[in-house]
């Protein structure tokens, strides 16, 4: 197929927008919108900033070329970093993909999802539910001590009330932190380059960590005489010694070091404001709370009192059975 017929395929797709229609791109998930199309370009602006920008119909053909020679999908890491919002705009055509866990855009034979998030907001409350994870319940409890004790003055706690404070502190860091290794693995696959990625709260983005240990130790000796170091200078294999002996020999770090890479998910920053207003929220909306939902929800925490009292009550074994 001719690029033109596709282009203007696009363009099709492209009119027939909804008024206010955001669409994401695939490596840095920023948030923008189509503001025009025309012939020769599509003029789009992001939500981060009030900037427009044109995207040219020449750079779109560019794409769809690179895209169309490569049977498996061309992958997006191989963007300029500058390019994110063409291969998003593209997808809205009916014949182009993105896949976000493999990271390529492919062009495809039927009908396609695309970076277009919806349009119109679901205005019908969200249905809230209870994970069934060991992190929930402990940071319930932990929420619930915060709120029953003042822990600005610790020195001034109950030791029973203490202990059941950092009792729930140890369950929740550890449990989230289990929680958090998974998330970390997933988000992994579909951070394809080392720019970050944002969501509401913060962003992250794709770190590699170097690790280095030792080889056998008569191999490293045996490299370093070969290469003119007396054995008794680094004798016993300090790693000080090794490395001022790596800086006066021809040895790189590769002989004497296995060398391991592993790449992992780090905390870029955190948008305190955002998290702020979302915590401002949920106590407006608990506030604004009427009727007969208001009185469910009190009984639901009468009951969750309850529970959370029997839980971390702390009984003697005489007590326990009488």
């Amino acid at each position: 197929m001719a690029f033109s017929v596709s282009w203007h395929t696009l363009l099709d797709e492209l009119d027939d927008l909804p008024e206010g229609a955001t669409l994401i791109t695939p490596l840095s998930h920023k948030r923008f919108r189509i503001d025009d199309v025309q012939e020769q370009r599509v003029i789009i602006t992001f939500e981060d900033r009030d900037e427009k920008r044109p995207l040219q119909r020449d750079q779109f053909e560019t794409l769809y070329r690179r895209i169309t020679d490569e049977p498996g999908g061309f992958e997006l890491d191989r963007l300029p970093a500058d390019a994110d919002p063409y291969p998003a705009v593209l997808s809205l055509h009916p014949q182009f993909e993105i896949d976000e866990d493999a990271g390529v855009i492919s062009e495809t034979d039927g009908p396609t999802s695309t970076q277009l998030l919806d349009a119109e907001p679901d205005t019908e409350p969200e249905e809230r539910s209870e994970p069934d994870l060991d992190v929930y319940a402990d940071s319930l409890l932990l929420v619930d001590a915060l709120e029953r004790h003042d822990v600005t003055t610790l020195s001034e706690m109950e030791t029973d009330a203490l202990v059941n404070l950092y009792t729930l502190l140890s369950d929740v860091q550890r449990n989230a932190n289990d929680l958090r290794q998974d998330v970390a693995g997933v988000l992994l696959n579909r951070l394809h380059h080392d720019r970050p990625v944002r969501g509401p709260f913060g962003s992250v983005q794709r770190t590699t960590r170097r690790n280095r240990s030792l080889k056998d130790e008569d191999e490293v000796l045996a490299k370093l005489e070969e290469a003119g170091i007396d054995r008794e200078r680094v004798t016993g294999i300090d790693r000080s010694k090794i490395d001022d002996a790596l800086e006066v020999t021809k040895l790189s770090e590769t002989d004497v070091y296995d060398i391991e890479e592993s790449e992992y998910v780090r905390k870029a920053e955190v948008d305190e404001e955002v998290k702020e207003t979302r915590l401002q929220g949920l106590k407006e909306q608990l506030a604004a709370t009427e009727g007969e939902e208001a009185e469910d929800l009190r009984q639901e925490i009468e009951d969750l009192e309850g529970r959370i009292d029997e839980l971390t009550s702390f009984r003697t074994g005489a007590e326990v059975h009488e």
